[in-house]
């Protein structure tokens, strides 16, 4: 009797002891759960990007992306600095038109190097991460320059409006100087337009993933990411943004409409012909880059998907400066002789 209580004394103490090694095996545990859960939640919250996934595919398919868009930025560096070239060159070139297509070409240059040295680099990234400030930094050059863009294309038109119209006062309307000052301000407004707008969205929060479905930091997907809806800052980007494209393309459409009204006036149909020869090449740029910009910023977002957006986009930012100095180059008969002079052929 005296054996059997020893033993389940024994048995007891067994017992408690069992259920205090789970008690401890089961507290450091849920203390290592809570460490790695702790630790996730820290790593989430030092996140300094965002992830822009670009044109998603087999590394195959990348690698060939890679490639295209290699020699797409190649042949648009060439064309359009084959025109500066030819315009720095060639001292018949040296008025006011040339000058500003010059420039424009200039513009073209470091319009398409905001967006495709950064997408060339995604097609051969694992991770395809941005930095936060490289993010902001390419949203705020993608969009000045473009806002530039659109204050040449208006510029432009107003030119050929004085040549067409005043021809015969056309050298003492645009002189030099004013010819240096209309270029000064699209550069200067144009880096102007967009910079109090992006740094306040900069400030916002962002939560979730923070995977960009664009291969350019763009300001739906960006808007898209904050932690909380902001209308009053998506209503103000829309109208800053219908007050870039209007403004100038209304200044456009002036232009041009005086333009046709004193060219349907000019009696000979050679004299109509040359008037139209000349504003025939602008008139295409014009109708390319507006109309794919229209399309993506003024519809509304729910009308196309993300492929349609990336396919608007690499249009304008990438197409139209590849297409500018094709169509410079083949309408315009003193520019095809300079650039065959320069070129040596």
């Amino acid at each position: 009797m005296h054996f059997s209580n020893k033993h389940s004394i024994n048995i007891d103490l067994i017992i408690h002891l069992l259920f205090q090694e789970h008690a401890v095996i089961m507290g450091f545990f849920t203390a290592s759960r809570h460490m790695k859960i702790s630790n996730t939640l820290n790593t989430s919250s030092t996140i300094t990007g965002f992830i822009l996934l670009g044109f998603p595919c087999f590394r195959e398919g990348q690698i060939l992306l890679f490639v295209l868009f290699s020699v797409v930025y190649l042949l648009t560096l060439m064309g359009n600095g084959s025109i500066i070239c030819a315009v720095r060159w060639d001292q018949r070139l040296h008025t006011p038109m040339y000058i500003l297509l010059a420039n424009f070409s200039f513009l073209e240059i470091w319009y398409v190097t905001s967006t495709v040295p950064n997408m060339l680099a995604n097609f051969l990234s694992d991770t395809k991460v941005i930095s936060f400030s490289g993010c902001f930094l390419q949203f705020y050059f993608f969009f000045s320059l473009g806002s530039t863009e659109c204050f040449f294309l208006a510029i432009m038109a107003f030119d050929r409006y004085l040549a067409i119209c005043w021809p015969l006062h056309y050298p003492v309307l645009m002189t030099g100087h004013l010819c240096t000052n209309l270029v000064v301000s699209c550069w200067v407004l144009g880096f102007l337009w967009f910079p109090v707008p992006i740094i306040v969205i900069s400030q916002m929060s962002f939560c979730g993933s923070r995977i960009i479905d664009h291969f350019l930091c763009d300001p739906g997907p960006l808007l898209a990411l904050t932690c909380a809806r902001v209308p009053v800052m998506e209503f103000f980007w829309t109208i800053i943004s219908s007050l870039l494209l209007f403004i100038p393309f209304l200044c456009i459409m002036g232009s041009y409409t005086l333009v046709l009204r004193a060219v349907f006036r000019v009696p000979s149909a050679a004299g109509r012909r040359k008037a139209f020869s000349t504003c025939g090449s602008h008139l295409a740029v014009v109708s390319l880059f507006y109309g794919s910009v229209m399309v993506m910023y003024l519809s509304p977002t729910s009308e196309h998907g993300a492929g349609m957006q990336k396919l608007v986009t690499l249009f304008y930012s990438v197409g139209t400066p590849l297409i500018n100095p094709v169509i410079y180059s083949l309408r315009n008969k003193d520019m095809k002789h300079a650039l065959q002079k320069f070129l040596g052929i």
